[in-house]
């Protein structure tokens, strides 16, 4: 990571994902997780203050040293216990079958290889595990979208690799989910490339 995207993407990230909008999507998925759960992209800890009583545990991965240092004020807050137990999405430390719950909240659009991450995802989950997310991504509605192919070299260009134009549903479904629960809305107050979230549930598909 050169220093840029080392010292100054998770201050970025920090603050723009930590606005006050975001806070009731990172309640709603955040509200059904439980047992043991790993979170990908861990970031600076912004879900800290949503995790329900029904945690065990979270493993934390995060590959920036900065963001896991943002979120210590959070997590001495925490009463759940948070371990950073990884640095790299697409290579997870830990056996098959390990974890009740998955969460991701806008990680997705930056992972370079996003379906080698769920895959690691989809293996470490145990038999019927659940994997939440929220994410930005491909808006449903042209006018957007042509938008979103134009701003995307520059979004990747100043948050880290950040991608506007991926289509999160079926990148999931793709990589062995079944989705049951989805909701693809434009999150008010933001610009609509930026904003046009879905949020969902989704299981592995039963081998």
């Amino acid at each position: 990571m050169g220093f840029y995207d080392d010292r100054i993407v998770p201050r970025l990230v920090n603050i723009a994902c930590g606005m006050s909008l975001t806070e009731p999507f990172r309640k709603r998925v955040c509200a059904d997780l439980r047992g043991r759960v790993v979170e990908i992209g861990f970031g600076s800890g912004l879900n800290v203050p949503f995790y329900p009583s029904t945690i065990e545990s979270i493993s934390a991965v995060e590959p920036a040293d900065l963001g896991w240092k943002l979120a210590a004020k959070r997590l001495a807050t925490s009463t759940v216990p948070v371990e950073r137990s990884g640095l790299d999405g697409e290579s997870l430390p830990f056996d098959d079958n390990t974890f009740d719950s998955a969460l991701s909240t806008w990680t997705m659009c930056t992972i370079p290889d996003v379906d080698a991450a769920l895959r690691e995802v989809r293996r470490v989950l145990k038999p019927g595990g659940t994997l939440h997310f929220v994410e930005h991504g491909l808006a449903p509605h042209e006018k957007v979208r042509r938008w979103q192919y134009r701003l995307e070299p520059i979004q990747k260009a100043v948050a880290g690799g950040c991608h506007l134009t991926r289509e999160i549903p079926a990148i999931v479904r793709a990589a062995g989910f079944e989705i049951q629960d989805l909701d693809t809305f434009y999150e008010e107050g933001t610009p609509k490339f930026l904003g046009a979230l879905s949020l969902g549930v989704t299981a592995p598909v039963e081998k």
